[in-house]
């Protein structure tokens, strides 16, 4: 069992300083206490953390994993005290944040941006990927997506309320024409993700649902991808406001049956505890669910 923070400490220590003696040297440590608290444990955690010779040194597979955690670790432990000692803390560590592309690319990563600015011992890494990640097997802090969650033990937090509209650019409208009602779309070029036909679920203006099965000549994996052709006139796409709020600003894009959309899809964030979290996710969360609002109410 893990009892003693000097041993943490010491163990992260050398890790960024290269060496058992430039880590003794930081901390005004004899090198025989900083091998003994290495020693010590790598015998807790009954794991080698560092292979070591005359000439260098490096982590382990395991180490490197445990260097990651014992740095988070050790943030939380320094911005608790601090939060004791002086009130209002500044965030420390790093940030890890996953994210889709698109939302990630126009939205994420200027708060990002912006908190790195704003607190000089914050270190930010931003993944952005339209893929589900997993918080515990790699290593994040948060994960921001759209949609609810259908099953997770996860902390949820909704950032912004949003759904799915059908948008596409005026040369593909003044080309095409444009549809009049739902059942118009079969007959048009929809672009969308993975499979060679979908369905597209809509509610109409008095809450009437209708589910539209799409086929469509260009698919991709990429929303942002998919995006690019209905900007360059390839089709119609059913994208989150939030994705497309830009264009349809600047009149790049347009909405297709305006009075439909999907189901609601919000913006949520997902975080492994309620419980004693970081300073910097905090200030993450309220710093996102700011932005968003900001461009709701534009």
């Amino acid at each position: 069992m893990l009892n003693d923070i000097a041993e943490l400490r010491t163990f992260v220590r050398i890790a960024t300083s290269g060496s058992l003696s430039a880590a003794g040297r930081d901390m005004d440590l004899a090198l025989s206490v900083v091998s003994k608290r290495l020693a010590t444990l790598e015998r807790k955690t009954n794991t080698r953390l560092i292979t070591r010779n005359t000439r260098q040194l490096s982590l382990t597979e395991e180490g490197a994993s445990f260097f990651e955690r014992a740095q988070r670790i050790l943030a939380e432990v320094d911005e608790a005290e601090a939060s004791l000692t002086h009130g209002n803390v500044e965030p420390k560590g790093t940030l890890r944040v996953s994210a889709p592309v698109a939302l990630g690319r126009a939205h994420v990563g200027p708060v990002c941006r912006d908190l790195a600015r704003s607190y000089p011992a914050l270190a930010v890494e931003l993944s952005l990927s339209d893929r589900l990640v997993g918080l515990i097997d790699e290593n994040i802090d948060v994960v921001v997506r759209i949609g609810m969650p259908r099953d997770s033990a996860l902390v949820m937090r909704k950032l912004a309320d949003n759904h799915r509209v059908i948008v596409a650019a005026p040369a593909y409208l003044e080309a095409n024409g444009t549809p009049s009602s739902p059942d118009d779309l079969p007959q048009h070029q929809c672009l969308h993700h993975g499979a060679l036909r979908v369905a597209w679920r809509l509610i109409g203006p008095d809450g009437e649902t209708q589910e539209v099965s799409i086929d469509s000549r260009l698919r991709s994996d990429n929303g942002e991808v998919s995006l690019d052709w209905a900007l360059a006139g390839c089709g119609m796409i059913l994208k989150s406001w939030i994705d497309v709020e830009a264009e349809l600003r600047s009149g790049r894009l347009v909405r297709v049956l305006p009075e439909w959309r999907s189901e609601d899809a919000p913006i949520c964030a997902l975080f492994p505890s309620n419980r004693l979290v970081p300073t910097r996710v905090r200030l993450f969360l309220d710093a996102m669910a700011a932005r968003l609002e900001s461009v709701r109410s534009a």
